[in-house]
């Protein structure tokens, strides 16, 4: 079980590096735009993930993953004030979700943890947002190659 622990990681490693090299390429500006009133920016897409990361990984073997302080609705108002604020943001996400990732024993894979008070062992919980971020993710990196068009640098370059 112990490479299941160094594998998510390096799955989470992967993807974070993904919103890393899509920021990258993309203005404050470019992060904020939206295809219509429905849909959401790049922006508002990385304050879901954070809050949801928080929430998630914030106390995650002792508490309910959906914490009675996460604002949910409010995670899809863009109220981001520079690339700096959202990368910060950003990345205190995957602090949160990488420094519980490390922690975890094998002993405690099996553990039941709650999510909504539903019960769920810790590589359910782990794996449901394993496939939560890549998701999003995704909606950033295409809203990133569509903004940038010919200018899109390809993410698999080293």
């Amino acid at each position: 079980m112990e490479s299941y622990l160094v594998s998510v990681i390096k799955q989470f490693e992967y993807y974070k590096n993904l919103g890393d090299k899509t920021f990258s390429q993309l203005t404050f500006e470019e992060m904020q735009w939206q295809s219509n009133e429905a849909s959401n920016s790049i922006s508002v897409i990385t304050k879901h993930i954070v809050g949801n990361m928080l929430s998630r990984w914030t106390n995650f073997l002792t508490e309910d993953g959906e914490k009675n302080w996460r604002n949910r609705d409010s995670e899809f108002e863009d109220t981001y004030t520079s690339k700096e604020d959202m990368i910060a943001s950003w990345e205190s996400g995957w602090f949160c979700l990488f420094n519980v990732l490390k922690s975890l024993k094998n002993e405690d894979l099996e553990r039941i943890i709650y999510i909504r008070n539903e019960g769920h062992t810790v590589i359910e919980a782990i794996n449901r947002q394993l496939a939560h971020y890549p998701y999003h993710i995704g909606q950033i990196v295409f809203l990133g190659k569509l903004l940038k068009d010919e200018h899109w640098q390809s993410l698999s370059m080293k």
